[in-house]
């Protein structure tokens, strides 16, 4: 059975039956993606920030500072953001965000380069405090290069160097930084939000990694046929199998198209997976992880979401 839902003006809600749950959903066309006209939802251009992220600096890291830190003499440097709290005494919880695709850009002014330096989720639920937030690339086959467009080559797109970087990076940076180990969480959007599965469930030593993940537009397997090896639908349903029950929460755009809310509901359930998945709409028309960047119903949401599953 699929757990919770969230309707973005109230936060987190109680877990409810899933049927309960969609009646709930289709009843406000405005905020849910399964009746959703997309003029008529909010752009975030509407909305000032009330945050914007570290510009990225020089040196070694430190408090309140954004900083390109080369994790491996043999690999892409990590952005390396510690929150202003940061103190080597304490353990604090880590947020590792996977970046969109590069070279994306819609009608709305939406645009992903996918480096890491263009992530922005983590800051947003932050407010950069409290967590370590890493923004790691995905890597070519040689583990030597970033990866702009999925993970490693064209045309197969195989993950495992990045998941290899991952393995190493997340105890790396736990030790170094006074990470906690066992409340790392990892998040992603568009190509980082399939990649939460893809990548972090590849197997079972990287799905040991993670407290819980949050995805931003798109699920692995809810399309059949990404252009990358294994996105076929039992592949990612081997994958799933791997979640054990950890904390999910699932996110979109306000969408009328196929790719939304209501399908990877649809696929979840689908599936049989009985999972602990929690879902959100941002209210805002864009692809565009900046939403979390905006005071809005559904960051308040979110923020509760991530707050809960960090708890000591």
């Amino acid at each position: 059975m699929l757990r919770r839902s969230v309707r973005p003006s109230l936060g987190a809600r109680a877990s409810r039956p899933l049927r309960q749950s969609c009646l709930f959903l289709l009843s406000l066309p405005l905020l849910f993606s399964s009746l959703a006209d997309e003029n008529s939802v909010p752009d975030i251009s509407t909305i000032a920030p009330d945050l914007t992220i570290p510009e990225i600096a020089d040196g070694e890291p430190a408090p309140g500072k954004r900083a390109r830190f080369p994790l491996f003499p043999d690999s892409p440097p990590v952005i390396l953001y510690l929150p202003t709290d940061w103190s080597a005494e304490k353990k604090f919880p880590v947020l590792i965000e996977l970046a969109g695709n590069g070279n994306y850009r819609n009608a709305y002014g939406d645009v992903s380069t996918g480096r890491p330096e263009g992530s922005k989720l983590g800051y947003g639920l932050s407010g950069g405090r409290g967590f370590i937030w890493t923004c790691v690339p995905y890597l070519n086959d040689a583990g030597n290069e970033i990866a702009i467009t999925w993970w490693g080559d064209a045309p197969e797109h195989r993950p495992d160097s990045t998941v290899a970087f991952l393995k190493r990076a997340v105890p790396a940076l736990c030790e170094k930084f006074s990470g906690d180990p066992d409340r790392v969480v990892l998040c992603g959007f568009s190509r980082g939000a399939i990649a939460a599965n893809a990548i972090g469930l590849h197997d079972d030593e990287i799905a040991k990694l993670w407290r819980g993940f949050i995805c931003y537009s798109h699920y692995d397997g809810v399309r059949d046929g990404w252009p990358f090896t294994g996105s076929d639908r039992p592949s990612a349903l081997e994958r799933l199998r791997r979640l054990g029950g950890r904390p999910q929460l699932i996110c979109h755009e306000t969408s009328g198209g196929t790719l939304n809310l209501a399908a990877t509901r649809g696929y979840l359930e689908q599936t049989g997976i009985e999972g602990d998945f929690t879902f959100l709409e941002t209210g805002f028309r864009n692809h565009n992880d900046a939403w979390t960047l905006r005071p809005s119903p559904a960051r308040d949401a979110a923020r509760e979401w991530l707050a809960k599953l960090v708890e000591d």
